[in-house]
């Protein structure tokens, strides 16, 4: 098997099984084995403290699933495929921040899904191409950007006034994303650093830029 298809393949793993158990949540819940709000991140207050780990696997409906499995899928395999080194440590850190600023500076709802991933993800992988430069990085930010460039307006919930929208996980998680993509900035794929080989230099150049000894102008007497 070619070796970058091994990639590829090794890269939807985790995303996979995310998936998978994310469904198995909303399933949970569609069949009320359990309940909605045992996923859900309640700010302050102990009884909703298990939501920062667990917010991402409840859903209120199929639509609000499917809306959220997508990306997560897409953007998760993104990062164990450019980002492996650290993918693991980046994920949890990512989905562990947004959850517990959600928990900490949130309005009193119950606040529920996985979109606080999906933009942490999403800001993760702009920013981290912004920072690195790399054009293969730059390239998959500006396809996410052209696919998901409206999820901006998630932070405005008085554009969506018959949605219940939580703006809060969506700017937490962005938040996560960007911190998350800074500190891990110095690691894992980088710019090439393009250094001058003075043995690969041809003669003429060399000659070219030699010093030039000029004789002495004559004084006047």
């Amino acid at each position: 098997m070619d070796s970058e298809l091994r990639k590829i393949i090794r890269a939807g793993r985790i995303p996979l099984i995310l998936s998978v158990l994310i469904g198995l949540g909303f399933l949970l819940t569609e069949t009320h084995l359990v309940s909605l709000r045992f996923f859900s991140v309640y700010p302050l207050k102990m009884s909703g403290l298990q939501g920062i780990g667990l917010s991402v696997f409840g859903h209120s409906d199929a639509g609000h699933l499917i809306s959220n499995l997508i990306p997560i899928f897409i953007l998760t395999w993104a990062l164990y495929y450019y980002y492996r080194e650290f993918a693991h440590k980046s994920l949890i850190l990512m989905w562990l921040l947004s959850g517990l600023w959600v928990w900490l500076f949130a309005r009193n709802s119950y606040h529920v899904g996985a979109s606080g991933l999906v933009y942490a993800l999403a800001f993760f992988h702009v920013t981290s191409a912004l920072l690195r430069r790399v054009y293969s990085l730059m390239a998959f930010a500006a396809l996410i950007f052209f696919l998901y460039g409206g999820m901006v307006w998630g932070f405005f919930p008085e554009l969506f006034p018959e949605k219940n929208i939580s703006w809060e996980s969506h700017l937490m998680g962005a938040i996560a994303g960007v911190v998350v993509a800074w500190y891990y900035r110095k690691s894992g794929v980088q710019r090439p650093v393009i250094e001058e080989d003075d043995e690969d230099t041809p003669e003429w150049y060399d000659e070219l830029h030699q010093d030039i000894s000029l004789p002495p102008s004559p004084k006047n007497e």
